[in-house]
């Protein structure tokens, strides 16, 4: 019977984890947003994929691009940099504010 005490207190410890992992989703949607207030940027493409591989074509495709000459402002948040930095050679990127 001693057991099962013992699981019910790691259950109470797995729960209080859980409740530590929700408050690091909230952190996590804070850093989604744009780091200036209503910042974009606009990618625009300077360069054809069809060289590029096959994952870089994706990236242009996520960006809205896809002919060369293309704009998309798209909002300024660490995702879309990420993405402008797989294909820096293709883009350009400007700040609009």
């Amino acid at each position: 019977m001693s057991d099962a005490g013992t699981t019910q207190i790691e259950g109470g410890e797995g729960s209080a984890s859980d409740e530590s992992h929700v408050g690091g989703d909230s952190e996590r949607s804070e850093r989604s947003k744009p780091t200036k207030g209503g910042a974009d940027l606009k990618v625009t493409q300077t360069r054809s994929g069809i060289g590029a591989k096959p994952k870089q074509r994706g990236t242009l495709r996520a960006l809205g691009l896809g002919r060369i000459g293309k704009s998309n402002t798209l909002p300024d948040r660490p995702e879309i940099r990420g993405m402008v930095a797989k294909v820096p050679h293709l883009v350009k990127v400007e700040e609009v504010g």
